[in-house]
This record gives C-alpha cells, sequence and structure tokens, in this order.
C-alpha cells in the first residue's frame, strides 16, 4: 500500500474540521447525516470535503479511526479498570460512533493498535496482582466490546454502567 504524501498546511486543517465537524453533526443527526451538513459546519465547501473523503463511507471510516486513535493515546494515561471504565463511558456518551461499526470499512491495523494497547494494560494490570494471570486478551476485548454494546440501550444510566462494571471488574480481578 501507498503512503500517502502529507497534506499542505491548509489542507491538512480542512481536513481536521471536516473530522471534527462530522463527529458532531453524525453523533447529533445519527450516520445518515448528510456530508452537505458536514461542510456547512466544518466551514468549508462540499468539494473540499469530497476531495479530502471521496465517500461517505471514507469520512465514516476516517472519524472511526481517528476515534480508535484517541483511545490508544488514552491507554497510557490509565490502568486497566480505568480505561475500560473510560471506554464505556465514551460509548455510552458517544452511542452514534458505535452505529457506524457496521459501514464496510477496513480499520484491522486500528483495531489492531488498541488491542495491543489493552495488550499493555491488561500485562501490567497482571504484572501487578490486579487481574487474575489466566485472564487473556480477547477476553478482555470481548467483555470491553460487550460492555460498550450494552450502552446503547436506551435504559443505559450511570448507575447501570457502575454497576455493571463492578461485575465485570469482580470476574478480572485476582483472587485473594
Amino acid at each position: 500500500m501507498l503512503e500517502e504524501p502529507p497534506l499542505r498546511a491548509d489542507a491538512a486543517r480542512n481536513r481536521a474540521r471536516i473530522l471534527d465537524a462530522a463527529e458532531a453533526v453524525f453523533a447529533e443527526l445519527g450516520p445518515t447525516a448528510s456530508t452537505e451538513e458536514v461542510a456547512r459546519r466544518a466551514g468549508v465547501a462540499i468539494g473540499t470535503v469530497f476531495r479530502h473523503f471521496p465517500t461517505k463511507d471514507d469520512l465514516l471510516a476516517a472519524i472511526m479511526k481517528r476515534l480508535l486513535a484517541r483511545l490508544v493515546e488514552e491507554a497510557a494515561e490509565h490502568d486497566l479498570f480505568a480505561f475500560f471504565t473510560h471506554v464505556v463511558a465514551q460509548a455510552a456518551a458517544k452511542k452514534t460512533v458505535v452505529d457506524l461499526l457496521p459501514v464496510d470499512i477496513r480499520l484491522a491495523e486500528a483495531v489492531g493498535h488498541l488491542e495491543s494497547a489493552v495488550g499493555t494494560l491488561l500485562a501490567e494490570a497482571q504484572a501487578s496482582g490486579a487481574v487474575h494471570t489466566g485472564i487473556r486478551l480477547p477476553e478482555v476485548m470481548a467483555l470491553l466490546v460487550s460492555v460498550c454494546q450494552g450502552a446503547l440501550h436506551s435504559g443505559w444510566d450511570e448507575d447501570l454502567q457502575r454497576r455493571t462494571l463492578t461485575v465485570v471488574f469482580a470476574g478480572l480481578r485476582a483472587q485473594s
């Protein structure tokens, strides 16, 4: 795969404004929101949006890649339990982002980076004795995805989130 050349400063600013606007538009209006609304909120012409993102799926993929990259960066700021809590809270707050996932986009590399970051947190938690050594990364990722999916339901609130995470964390913790 060929690497894209770096963007000019003004093009990079436009791309960032488009992505910021797209996140807000899709969070507010859902994945069926128009790219015209994205362009309007970004303060650019629709042609500028299409120059950066030829299709709506390309725009949605870029949003997801950026979100996953942010999560990888944020993983370094938390332990496993705090990161898990943070990701679930974000899923609950940004329900529309998860709605974007069924879009046929190639995110394997970005998801791989997130799995690597969670794997590091898991290894650190196990080394410190906080998490049972028999727990493996696939189980942690399945739990994380499942609880984030649960956060999409209309009855989800902070109390349910707290209770759910208490149950999940009890299952992860090393037995004393």
